[in-house]
């Protein structure tokens, strides 16, 4: 039997808990919230959780972070949706800030770069891992194996921008599902225009919120924090099929095409945003500060960690306030489940990129451009294989992907080797 929708100070106190607790990952916090609020409170049924998370999915962005906006929303309407879904990101924004802050600062101590050094690698077996466990999910059927062997090479051999990628896995799923046979009752019903006054309103409002900051960055200032608020506004939009996604384009945007990071950086920002409560999105408030901390100093770099979080997660507050109302019809919408099939298939692929360009970087020192015909792909001098790095990685892998012992215990263990062999002068 379901209870009464619970209070303000309750929803603060389960939300608070969710958000200090939220390590692990998606799975892991998808799993934290169906036991809190299904099988403890009560809150959600089975169906309507499993309805909710569906929906979360359908949406670009971090997917645990919208079910609880959307399970706040269910219980006290947008003000416990915003409850939830800021109880659910602060803690570890407030955490990779701090961690920002203190590397930014002591980053390049020579015992601190040995900590990163094993963190790095064991960031290529923590991609690894995550690229078998979505492809185990995603990959059923020739359709679905193609489209991910084609967004790898689009991103790897072809340079191919990743919101193409996305774009056209999603109109091929789209056109696939199509062309299905029908089966049962119209499977739209109940996506009526019948809120589209209050749509309208919602879309204004969380628009408005996320946009007109946008537009004035872009014209008081014009600078980092424009430049800043933009790249991650563009980020928003794309981000499906979990950080992991779109991390691979991140990477080579802001290391390649703006500067702001090295890869070592990014990785060390990874690992770190691994070890911390929230969505895994955080590192984005990581990289954002390094990128203002190096052009301007530390107020410069917590001017862009606001910039960067603004503009993270109040697009995540618009897709859920917005599409809330229409829960059923869009799980139920058999295009949008085959795009969403198809991305999610896109999505192996992309990471699979992320995890050659990673294992690249950090196990060997040099590289270079290869052109055949129209594909460009990096090769490595194998002769510059990194012997510490190459055996800090098979560490991390046995102890992740054999062993199975958690991905904090595999960065503690990485680092820790790490600073053991530099302190013997390897």
């Amino acid at each position: 039997m379901m209870q009464a929708p619970p209070l303000y100070p309750e929803l603060l106190r389960v939300f608070g808990k969710i958000g200090l607790l939220s390590f692990g990952g998606p799975a892991a916090q998808i799993a934290l919230m169906h036991r809190v609020l299904v099988d403890e409170k009560r809150w959600l049924t089975e169906a309507e959780y499993l309805r909710a998370l569906s929906f979360c999915m359908l949406l670009p962005g971090p997917e645990a972070m919208q079910l609880a906006t959307y399970a706040g929303w269910k219980a006290r309407g947008t003000p416990g949706g915003l409850l939830a879904g800021a109880l659910f990101v602060l803690p570890g924004a407030a955490v990779v800030l701090a961690l920002a802050m203190i590397y930014a600062a002591w980053g390049d101590v020579p015992g601190v770069q040995a900590v990163f050094r094993g963190v790095q690698t064991a960031v290529v077996i923590i991609v690894i891992e995550a690229l078998l466990r979505v492809a185990r999910r995603a990959l059923k059927g020739r359709l679905a194996m193609a489209i991910a062997v084609l967004a790898f090479l689009a991103l790897f051999a072809f340079d191919t921008p990743f919101p193409v990628v996305i774009a056209l896995a999603g109109l091929a799923g789209a056109l696939a599902a199509s062309r299905r046979p029908p089966h049962g009752p119209d499977e739209t019903a109940g996506f009526v225009p019948a809120g589209a006054a209050q749509t309208a309103r919602t879309v204004a409002l969380w628009g408005g919120l996320w946009l007109i900051p946008l537009a004035g960055l872009i014209w008081l200032e014009g600078g980092l924090l424009a430049e800043i608020g933009l790249f991650f506004s563009q980020l928003a939009v794309v981000t499906f099929g979990g950080a992991y996604a779109v991390l691979a384009w991140m990477t080579q945007a802001v290391v390649e095409d703006k500067g702001w990071l090295t890869t070592a950086q990014m990785m060390d920002a990874l690992g770190l945003a691994e070890t911390t409560p929230g969505p895994l999105i955080l590192v984005t408030e990581f990289v954002g500060y390094l990128a203002g901390f190096g052009a301007g100093g530390v107020a410069m770099g917590l001017a862009a960690a606001v910039v960067t979080l603004w503009m993270t997660f109040v697009p995540c507050f618009l897709w859920v306030f917005a599409g809330a109302p229409y829960v059923q019809a869009l799980t139920r919408a058999p295009r949008l489940s085959g795009a969403l099939e198809a991305i999610t298939a896109a999505v192996v692929g992309v990471i699979g990129n992320l995890s050659v360009w990673f294992a690249l970087h950090v196990l060997f020192s040099r590289l270079s451009d290869r052109e055949f015909g129209p594909v460009t792909v990096p090769v490595p001098d194998l002769a510059s294989l990194l012997p510490v790095p190459a055996l800090l990685t098979v560490l991390a892998g046995i102890m992740l992907l054999r062993l199975h012992l958690g991905l904090v215990a595999t960065l503690v263990a990485a680092a820790a080797v790490s600073v053991g062999l530099a302190a013997v002068g390897l």
